[in-house]
């Protein structure tokens, strides 16, 4: 998608959110041009709901928003008093447009001094959990990722099967390019052996500032550019996968920009 697509997307999520919560709004006591407003709406949203306005950052992240979206929809309707587990299902697998139906159909009041606590023990267990996995899902993506060894290429320093954390936020963490995509996983669901993506719609590549560069002997790991697998020491047909989503290689960086190589009887001279 480009950048037109991109903003044509956006717009067309805003009139969605407008449409489907411009009376919840009201009954909030805002105005219901407060919903058509973007990012202000959001901001409002977090106010009617009772939760922290830094939320709205979250709503932003790729692969935290797929996250956070749900827990948004299930807090909106709770402020109007649909408290039911069947109510919270509906508007989970509707991806949100049940709200559409509280919005039009049911004469629903706005509580106020809703109480933010779970009622039960499995509503404690829930919400622990949904705070875990966005919290671990931002760590994963943006600071430290862990890792484990396929191959021998790097023996004498990494071994098959060895585990290593690697920081992303030293030489500045890219952004997820591939915007649905299960979280914390890399491009296959393990037990399952499916994709764990959506190719389209995917973000322009983008990479947040590092605090050094790439030096020699650094170990680094980095996605195969001119990657065809799915999965490592299995013969199948050849896949095309977002850049994202390429499998990851670790290697000892040997030459950086400028250098001349050459390997002469298994010697690296730079």
């Amino acid at each position: 998608m480009n950048g037109t697509n991109w903003i044509i997307f956006i717009l067309v999520i805003q009139v969605i959110h407008f449409l489907g919560t411009w009376k919840l709004y009201i009954k909030a006591g805002r105005k219901p041009w407060e919903a058509a407003i973007p990012v202000y709406n959001a901001i409002v949203l977090m106010q009617i709901i009772r939760r922290p306005k830094w939320w709205v950052i979250l709503l932003f992240i790729p692969i935290i928003n797929l996250l956070m979206f749900p827990v948004i929809w299930v807090e909106t309707i709770r402020s109007f008093g649909r408290n039911s587990l069947l109510e919270t299902w509906l508007v989970i697998l509707t991806l949100g447009f049940y709200i559409y139906y509280v919005n039009y159909t049911l004469d629903v009041t706005y509580i106020e001094d809703r109480s933010l606590h779970p009622k039960s023990g499995l509503g404690e267990w829930v919400s622990s959990i949904v705070f875990a996995v966005v919290a671990a899902t931002l760590v994963h993506t943006y600071f430290i990722q862990p890792y484990v060894i396929p191959t021998g290429s790097l023996e004498r320093t990494l071994r098959i099967g060895d585990l290593l954390f690697v920081s992303k936020f030293h030489y500045g963490a890219r952004a997820p390019m591939t915007t649905i995509a299960a979280p914390m996983v890399h491009d296959t669901i393990p037990g399952l052996g499916i994709r764990s993506y959506l190719k389209k719609p995917q973000l322009p590549y983008f990479r947040l500032p590092g605090f050094e560069e790439v030096k020699k002997n650094d170990i680094v790991v980095f996605s195969w550019p001119a990657d065809t697998v799915r999965v490592f020491f299995k013969k199948e047909k050849g896949v095309k996968k977002p850049i994202d989503k390429k499998s990851n290689y670790v290697k000892r960086c040997v030459g950086t920009p400028g250098d001349s190589l050459s390997v002469i009887d298994g010697v690296v001279y730079i």
